[in-house]
């Protein structure tokens, strides 16, 4: 894979994201299964990782500091505090709290898990709007001054709240939701991280599976999957999106690539300053997403795709109200 660069680091244009190995879409991987897999992106040329302390509630950072401690210098590493579960019955209850001293002590608790000395990339997963952005980025940007973090990364963020946090202290990476069916960081916060030299991480850059072509049928969803709650994938709106992938699919049989190789491309696409870091928990999907670095689209595809699935063609949201409530993104 080509690089790309991310702050101080060069990476490889794709990605891996963590969190479906042990959150919202149902049951945890397996570990020899999940361990696997991780271990064959590294095979693959994977190096970016991205976890968090909210998936699993600290599961899948351990799984990672079980996995690839020993292999810390081939990857550049990146998890994320604000959003954490505190226990509460017989599981946890999710909080947003984005308070200097608790990025403190989250970044304590993801260095323990992790097995490391040092996190590459620290994001705030989400702006706790009770504090300040610049209490919050001010709280990494003293932990980079110790050498626990190397650098900051914001989640879900509008560029007017970028431009805040960027002008305390350096952003390396903003990560939002980014697809042909997620159009939201095209309205200003694309751009914006262009400007000041940001890379834009895109993470559910397959829209949560609906590129990739297979989810027919949403009622075959794990009860805890998370999509239940979104609204595209609701009984109303679905069955509507679903026509788009007549199109789509065509489109990806005529450039000879897998309906998940297209989407990865067209991101790759939309600028040198992208990375998508699309999640599995198959080792098949791993390899064919990797395998998207290797497709060109010319520009007439792309203006193809763009008129097929975009902001109008789309029905439903991608979060329901609740989850809405939690973002700082631009709408439509």
């Amino acid at each position: 894979m080509n690089r790309r660069k991310l702050g101080p680091f060069e990476v490889a244009e794709i990605g891996l994201g963590c969190m479906n190995l042990s959150h919202g879409y149902g049951p945890p991987t397996p570990e020899a299964e999940a361990q696997a897999l991780l271990r064959r992106a590294l095979e693959l040329g994977v190096t970016l990782f991205d976890t968090a302390a909210l998936y699993g509630y600290g599961a899948n950072e351990a799984l990672l500091g079980r996995t690839l401690a020993p292999h810390r210098h081939e990857f550049v590493l990146a998890s994320k505090c604000v959003l954490h579960g505190v226990p509460e019955g017989d599981g946890f209850r999710r909080i947003v709290d984005g308070r200097p001293e608790t990025i403190r002590w989250s970044c304590e608790q993801s260095l323990k898990r992790l097995r490391t000395e040092v996190i590459d990339l620290f994001y705030l997963h989400r702006w706790d709007k009770k504090v300040p952005i610049e209490d919050s980025v001010g709280a990494v940007a003293d932990l980079v001054r110790e050498g626990k973090v190397r650098t900051l990364g914001l989640s879900e963020v509008s560029a007017a709240t970028l431009r805040r946090a960027h002008a305390v202290h350096p952003v390396t990476a903003l990560q939002t939701e980014y697809s042909l069916w997620t159009r939201n960081p095209e309205i200003a916060v694309l751009e914006a991280c262009r400007e000041l030299g940001i890379a834009f991480v895109a993470f559910s850059p397959l829209g949560r599976g609906f590129l990739g072509g297979a989810l027919r049928d949403v009622s075959s969803l794990d009860t805890k999957d998370m999509r239940r709650s979104m609204p595209r994938f609701e009984p109303a709106n679905y069955p509507a999106n679903l026509r788009l992938l007549d199109g789509y699919q065509a489109i990806a049989r005529r450039v000879g690539c897998s309906d998940a190789q297209l989407a990865l491309a067209w991101l790759l696409a939309r600028g040198e300053h992208v990375i998508p870091i699309p999640g599995t928990t198959k080792l098949a999907h791993l390899e064919d997403n990797v395998g998207a670095a290797a497709v060109t689209l010319d520009a007439g595809t792309r203006a193809e795709l763009d008129a097929l699935i975009n902001a109008r063609t789309v029905l439903g949201g991608r979060y329901d109200a609740s989850a809405q409530a939690g973002v700082d993104t631009e709408e439509f």
